[in-house]
C-alpha cells in the first residue's frame, strides 16, 4: 500500500520490474515488518527505531549530542549497511557545527545537508548530517547523524 506522503507499507507493493499492476507482498521481498521500502526498489528498505537508552556523541572527549530520545536507522540497499544513530537536533551542540556545501540524495531518505564541526583547534569538514528533504515521510527531518569515522558515537 502505498501512504500519502509516497512510503510503501509491509503490505503490497507494484512490481516496477514488470511494469505491471501485478502486486506482490513485502513480507515475500524483505520479511521486515514495519519497514519503509523504496517504492521504486522494494529490495531498498530501512528500519528506524527509538534507541532504547541514552545514546551520545563526542569528538576527542568533548560531548557534542546526548539524547534519551535518538533513533537508530538500520538500512539495506546495495549493501548491508552499519546502523546510523540520528539525534534531535535540540540535543546536538549545534553552535559547534556549520553547515558545508556538501550535499547527497537518497532515493529513500532524501535530500542532506552536510555539517562541518568547529573545533577550538580544528575544523572536521562534513562530520555530520540531516535530511532537509525527506524522500518518503519525515522520520528522520530535523535529525543529526554523525559520521562514526570521525566522531564517536555511543
Amino acid at each position: 500500500m502505498r501512504l500519502p506522503n509516497g512510503a510503501v507499507t509491509a503490505e503490497t507493493v507494484l512490481d516496477s520490474s514488470a511494469n505491471t499492476e501485478t502486486r506482490m507482498d513485502l513480507n515475500d521481498v524483505t520479511m521486515v515488518q514495519g519497514a519503509i521500502h523504496n517504492p521504486d526498489e522494494p529490495r531498498h528498505f530501512m528500519t528506524i527505531t527509538p534507541a532504547n537508552r541514552v545514546r551520545s556523541a563526542s569528538i576527542d572527549g568533548t560531548e557534542v549530542a546526548r539524547s534519551d530520545r535518538a533513533v537508530v536507522v538500520k538500512e539495506i540497499g546495495r549493501s548491508i549497511y552499519d546502523p546510523v544513530v540520528y539525534f534531535p537536533r535540540a540535543d546536538v551542540t549545534m553552535d559547534r557545527f556549520e553547515v558545508s556545501e556538501r550535499s547527497t540524495h537518497c532515493p529513500l531518505k532524501g535530500d542532506t545537508e552536510y555539517f562541518d564541526f568547529i573545533g577550538d583547534q580544528e575544523r572536521i569538514p562534513d562530520a555530520a548530517w540531516s535530511y532537509v528533504r525527506m524522500a518518503l515521510g519525515d522520520e528522520l527531518k530535523q535529525l543529526i547523524a554523525f559520521d562514526p569515522a570521525r566522531i564517536e558515537v555511543t
